[in-house]
This record gives C-alpha cells, structure tokens and sequence, in this order.
C-alpha cells in the first residue's frame, strides 16, 4: 500500500501506496488484444491519471508528516482507504473476506512486506527529493521481471537481462554508493522496493478464488492497524481541519490510483499502454518542483534515463515475444 507505479502487467500496477496492492483481476485473452487507436488512446490516459494519482497521494502524504507524526497519518489515512473499499465493495455485492486455507501463509507473508514497505517507503519519502525516491521506483518492473525468473522460471533471454543490468546501473547512478549522495534513506528506499518485489511475487500464489477485494482489504487493515500501533511511541495529537483534509485527499488520490490501474488492464494494447507508466517521473518531478522546491541533479537525471529507457525497451521485447506465441 505504498505511493507509486509499483508493477502494471504482471501481477499489478501498484506501489508502495496502491490500496494495498490487490492484484487486478485476471483477464481473458481478448481484453489485451489490439482494440485500436481509440482503446490505446484510452489506456494510456487512463496510465497517466493513474501514475499522477499516485505521486499526488505521494506529494500530499510527504507534506503532510512534515507536521503530523508519521504513524499516525498512516493509521488515519489508512481508516479511510478502509471505508472506501468498503463502499466499492458494497456498490459491487460486497466482499468476501474468508480465505481458504492454503492461501494464508501467502497472505500472511504478502501482507507483512505489503506493511513493511509502506512504512519504510514514507520513512524515505519524508527525507528524500520526490523525484529521486520516484526515481529508484522506476526501476521496480525490472526486479520483477528479475525475479519471476528466478523464483518461477519465466523466460528470460539475455537482451531482457541486459536491459535490466542497465537499469540497476541506473539506480546506482542515482544511488550513487560510496559517496556523500547515499545515506540511511537512500538505503531504505531500496529495501522497500525490494518488499514491494516480495509482495508482488507472493500474490502469484493465491489460488484463483481469492479475490482482489479481498486482497486488498486485508491488506488495508493490516496497514491501518500496524499504522495505529507504532503510533503508541509517538505524540498523539488531534490533527488539524488542514491536516485530515489533506489525509482524506491522499485515501481518495490512492482510491483513483487503484481503480484506474485495473480500468488500464482492460483497455489498449499492453505493450502500448505500458511504457505511459514512466510518466509518473514527470510528475514527480513537477510537483516537487512546486510543492517543496525540489530540483533533481544531473545524475538522477542520467540514471533516470537508463532506467526508464530500459524499463521500456523490456516492455517491448516482452510485447514482441508474446506476438511471436
């Protein structure tokens, strides 16, 4: 359940802020086939409303622990996200919130790293340029792709595997290890897209009959509660009309951010809609810029350009290879 773009065509398109990550439903076949200029026109809109509803939830959530302590604002952002699945869920029959038993241990372990990640990503996020922890996020659908190979033995050839190795030396650039540039928050940015990696390839488990709703309501508590909890070593406080305003608005920038990442699976070719999720640098960079005056240096641009170049080129060779099937 965390700010930004985290996967959008194998198992997801979330981030560390999506309602906590639910995995869109499976699809068939048709609803990714060629539906024409309009449907491509149409997804990739949609790709961008969803990545800028992203990084807003992302730029109201930093602004906002500048005053208020941090957990609380998850545990309050987080009550709210909760009754708004629960009024999605009642407008489409309810939910069902037993799982089967062999689903639990994934559930279990999907939701702890959905926890972990949300709480180190706005850790990060509160110290770090937005546009540089969005930076490091990009780099997100390579790790995924890494590891579906590894963990479920997907088809990885070595063009692939070299445009990933290029992207991860874009993170490093922006990282940069070994110099003034990375601190303890560039470190905990890092594990947090790493979690968001566990959480994704642990949701590939779930049998059929666990429905996203019931994902992410689970997931949601988990990270309202774990918000509600660390709370208990902070000042609690009363927020302010501004600051519940604020929280109220990131819940509903993350609700837009969820629903049109699943509208974006069904509309558009995938390997046209896709690459319109790097879109959401833009925004980032734009809205630090105007809300916390925040510039990003040359070496998050250059890193940005690898990772986001390679990030695309996978798409593509990903597009042309399922062509081929």
């Amino acid at each position: 359940m965390i700010g930004g773009s985290h996967l959008v065509y194998r198992t997801a398109m979330l981030r560390p802020d999506l309602p906590p990550a639910a995995t869109p439903p499976v699809l068939p076949p048709s609803s990714v086939l060629p539906g024409g200029g309009a449907d491509n026109l149409r997804g990739s809109l949609l790709m961008m409303l969803s990545t800028a509803a992203f990084i807003c939830n992302d730029t109201v959530m930093k602004a906002v622990t500048q005053s208020l302590p941090l957990y609380q604002a998850i545990a309050l952002r987080g009550g709210v996200v909760l009754l708004l699945l629960v009024f999605l869920a009642r407008a489409q029959g309810g939910v069902r919130l037993r799982v089967p038993r062999g689903d639990m241990a994934p559930l279990i372990l999907r939701t702890a790293a959905d926890v972990a990640s949300t709480v180190l990503y706005l850790l990060a996020l509160r110290q770090m340029a937005l546009a540089d922890i969005s930076a490091i996020m990009q780099a997100l659908p390579l790790a995924i792709t890494l590891a579906a190979a590894l963990f479920f033995r997907e088809r990885l050839g070595w063009r692939r595997m070299l445009a990933i190795t290029i992207g991860f030396c874009g993170v490093l650039l922006i990282l940069r290890p070994g110099t003034g540039a990375f601190d303890l928050w560039s470190g905990v940015a890092l594990v947090a897209m790493l979690l968001i990696v566990l959480r994704d390839m642990t949701t590939r488990l779930f049998s059929v009959g666990v429905g996203s709703s019931t994902v992410a309501f689970h997931a949601a508590l988990a990270v309202a509660l774990s918000g509600l909890l660390l709370s208990a070593g902070e000042s609690w406080r009363f927020p302010t009309t501004g600051e519940f305003a604020l929280l109220v608005l990131a819940a509903l920038f993350l609700s837009v951010g969820y629903i049109t990442a699943v509208a974006t699976m069904r509309v558009g070719e995938i390997s046209f809609v896709a690459p319109f999720r790097y879109s959401s640098l833009v925004w980032a960079v734009l809205l630090g810029l105007a809300v916390f005056g925040e510039w990003p240096d040359i070496w998050t641009w250059a890193g940005s350009a690898l990772v986001v170049g390679a990030g695309i080129y996978t798409i593509l060779r990903e597009g042309k290879l399922q062509g081929r099937d």
